[in-house]
């Protein structure tokens, strides 16, 4: 029983070894979506969309088509760039970004789908396919609560600012009690001649 354990473990290690080995040789794509959501003036927002696209394999992929169009068009309005972009190759360690604006004036939630992307192997005929990141759900144009700069900042002062003003005052007062003064070091230079 314990052999036969052993033989299985054995085969699932070189199994898992052989395939680490011939997948070593080809591209491995890894690409991050991300949207910074803004309101150029009231009742419109604009959504900033933007995708990295990483080669982490050891091999070029080619043919990289990038593909965002999970935005409806009934809601979202393309302001400026493409949902999609080419690539001839993407070389191993390599990067590359695509960026595109929409702009919406329906309220609502909304949860957008990764974006696809399909490239070519140079070994393989079939076109692969890979994912971005998902993004969490957007709430378009959504009341937030005003944002409060500085609010820890006067927190700080508020709570410390009296210790803060004291420590400084008595270090300052033990700096100069402390360091010796120019013009009583030229004074004596003057009297030992």
């Amino acid at each position: 029983m314990a052999t036969t354990r052993s033989l299985l473990l054995c085969a699932a290690l070189l199994l898992a070894a052989l395939s680490c080995a011939f997948a070593a040789d080809a591209p491995f794509l890894v690409a991050h979506k991300k949207v910074a959501l803004s309101r150029p003036k009231p009742g419109v927002e604009r959504l900033a969309v933007s995708l990295d696209l990483y080669n982490q394999g050891s091999a070029t992929a080619y043919d990289v088509a990038i593909n965002d169009d999970s935005w409806p068009k009934e809601a979202f309005e393309l302001v400026s760039g493409e949902v999609s972009k080419t690539l001839e190759r993407l070389e191993p360690g390599a990067t590359a970004s695509h960026a595109f604006v929409l702009e919406s004036k329906t309220q609502g939630r909304f949860q957008a789908s990764p974006a696809v992307i399909k490239y070519r192997v140079a070994t393989k005929a079939a076109l692969q396919e890979a994912y971005s990141t998902p993004i969490p759900a957007l709430d378009i144009l959504a009341e937030r609560p005003p944002v409060k700069k500085f609010e820890w900042a006067k927190k700080l002062v508020a709570k410390y600012g009296a210790l803060v003003s004291v420590v400084s005052f008595v270090l300052g007062f033990i700096y100069l009690v402390a360091s010796p003064s120019k013009s009583s070091g030229s004074k004596s230079g003057k009297k030992r001649r």
